[in-house]
């Protein structure tokens, strides 16, 4: 098949969170089955500076508000055969995050991605004609919208449109001026189609004109219908639940494994662990932690975001720092959780080290140095470090929503099955004693051995994953699925 993929990140150009490793790998996965993949992307600042790039010749020029917006498009080389465009108007792209800042949203952000989605339907009538066009969160959802009733890109409307939701709480909620932005009529701003409260939800629109829609894991799919996580869209989903996909996402295990890793300390596999206490030993260095063999190391790699449970991790803080284990956090996020976290260490420097910012090899070395993986979420809709974390022979403690409780089984000491620690209650004294309980096995070595190797054999790679993409493609597109 002919597969468009538009996003607004990918690795390895452009990365806030898991969307950017999701679409990075599920492309050159589609491709290795035989498939033509192309991703298209903003053309941010990061990517200007630091890739190789080719100049396409394909300048555009899209409507905006009643105004003519042109742009450009380059071309650079993507993982495994999959080539990825860049729609360039440095106005818009040519900033220091993708975004905002920690202090909020860009405040023209809706002006960024309605030219980036008008921009795509363009790229897509001048290079396709493409079969499926995969659209990823609400910085792209305006593509069905635009392609069903925008009246202007007829050379388009062949191609059936999937939208993966990555995360519902992100919706692209916008103020009614912004409405002009999209040069619709004015009968679609209303509850039915793209009103929410009486501002524009680019992502609702996207739920109501896609041809298919997915997210991350099966239980996210269902979590998403309720009230408790449906983000106020519950209601919309509910109408389009025949259409509505989970997919869990896979892992490229070429990027994250620690028998071929080169950026950790000492490679190691499930049959010889010996380099596993050698990247400890790196990890409580570069963090200025005692050398303490005994101890066990507790590591957090994440947005620091109040969904990803920093809320109950600092409510049990003082309970952990009385124990005998080390503490180690990697993230950035939200100004306020950034500050929390970077107090932490204050008269406990023996206990925890925190380092704000995101640092690709530090994750890694993190992932291969820590005995247990943190992460508390209030909801998850799929995560990977949990993923990463298995592979790396580092036991997850995870509260069982989403994405988490899909992947993660909770160790059983009479069968000895299971492949980390899972809470369901989101609270503080619930997480803190699933920690409790990893802790007391892993003072049992033989039984902490059988959890490692439990999460080392698993594998959640992205074969599969992008073959359940593929059959629902071509179901879409009415193409003879194999």
């Amino acid at each position: 098949m002919k597969i468009l993929m538009a996003a607004p990140e990918c690795v390895p150009l452009a990365k806030t969170g898991g969307l950017g490793d999701v679409v990075g790998a599920l492309a050159p996965a589609l491709s290795r089955l035989g498939n033509e993949v192309a991703v298209v992307l903003p053309a941010y600042q990061n990517i200007l500076e630091k890739f190789p790039l080719e100049q396409t010749g394909i300048e555009l020029e899209v409507e905006l508000g009643g105004r003519r917006v042109a742009g450009t498009v380059l071309k650079t080389a993507g993982d495994g055969g999959a080539p990825v465009y860049l729609i360039r108007r440095d106005e818009y792209f040519r900033r220091p995050e993708l975004y905002g800042t920690p202090r909020g949203d860009y405040p023209d952000n809706a002006e960024r991605f309605a030219f980036f989605s008008k921009a795509v339907l363009q790229l897509a009538e001048r290079t396709g004609p493409w079969e499926a066009i995969h659209c990823h969160d609400w910085q792209s959802a305006l593509i069905p919208v635009l392609q069903k009733i925008g009246g202007n890109t007829a050379a388009a409307r062949g191609a059936k449109i999937i939208l993966t939701i990555h995360n519902l709480a992100h919706q692209g909620t916008f103020p009614f001026s912004d409405w002009e932005l999209l040069d619709l009529d004015a009968r679609y701003f209303t509850p039915k189609y793209l009103e929410f409260y009486g501002q524009v939800n680019v992502l609702k629109g996207g739920i109501l004109f896609a041809d298919a829609l997915t997210t991350v894991s099966r239980k996210y799919a269902r979590e998403i219908l309720t009230p408790e996580y449906g983000c106020g869209l519950e209601g919309v989903l509910g109408g389009r639940e025949k259409d509505l996909h989970g997919i869990l996402n896979g892992v490229d295990y070429r990027e994250w494994n620690p028998a071929s890793d080169p950026l950790i300390k000492k490679q190691y596999s499930a049959s010889d662990l010996r380099g596993k206490a050698e990247c400890k030993s790196d990890i409580q260095q570069l963090y200025g932690l005692p050398l303490k063999a005994s101890a066990p190391l507790l590591g957090i790699v994440s947005r620091l975001a109040a969904q990803k449970g920093l809320d109950i991790f600092l409510e049990i803080i003082e309970d952990l720092l009385r124990m005998d284990l080390q503490i180690v956090i990697l993230g950035s996020g939200e100004e306020k959780y950034q500050k929390l976290v970077a107090k932490l260490p204050a008269g406990h420097v023996e206990k925890i080290g925190v380092k704000i910012g995101f640092d690709n090899a530090l994750a890694h070395k993190i992932e291969a140095g820590a005995d247990m993986f943190l992460m508390p979420s209030r909801f998850e809709p799929c995560g990977l470090n949990q993923i990463y974390s298995l592979k790396y022979g580092t036991a997850p403690v995870v509260r069982a929503t989403g994405g988490l409780d899909d992947t993660i089984e909770d160790y059983d000491p009479l069968a000895g099955t299971g492949n980390g620690f899972k809470f369901v209650d989101y609270t503080g004294p619930a997480f803190l004693g699933a920690i409790k309980r990893a802790l007391s096995v892993y003072v049992n070595k033989k039984a902490w051995k059988q959890v490692i190797a439990n999460g080392m054999k698993s594998d959640f790679s992205w074969e599969k994953s992008a073959k359940e993409y593929l059959e629902l493609y071509r179901r879409v597109a009415g193409a003879p699925v194999k």
